[in-house]
């Protein structure tokens, strides 16, 4: 079992490796005003979510403690970037301060996954 839960926090960390690496490879587009939602924000997203699931649901089946309000604060914000990234998956530019939101909401993700104990 604790070879499946560390390969999917490994598949865990490329979902959250696509959807920041998307996102800074628009900052500079960000400061023109260019800035869009790539493909890869969507996929990392997309898997963040999934594999998150799976982790909750495999630490529980093998007994472990889940910190209940954590994962529910990580996923109230992963659902709002989802969410943001989705439906303006298609539009050529996006608004700063919406693009913004997501690489801050999304370092907030990692800061809480990281610092929260």
């Amino acid at each position: 079992m604790d070879v499946l839960i560390h390969l999917f926090v490994g598949l865990h960390i490329i979902g959250i490796a696509a959807l920041l690496g998307g996102f800074l490879t628009q900052m500079k587009a960000m400061g023109q005003g260019a800035a869009r939602f790539v493909p890869a924000m969507l996929h990392g997203a997309s898997t963040m979510l999934v594999t998150g699931v799976v982790l909750v649901g495999l630490n529980e089946a093998q007994g472990a403690h889940v910190n209940t309000v954590k994962i529910g604060v990580k996923l109230a914000l992963l659902i709002v970037i989802l969410g943001l990234v989705y439906v303006k998956r298609d539009d050529e530019r996006v608004d700063k301060n919406m693009f913004g939101l997501v690489g801050l909401l999304t370092t907030a993700n990692i800061f809480i996954a990281l610092l929260w104990t």
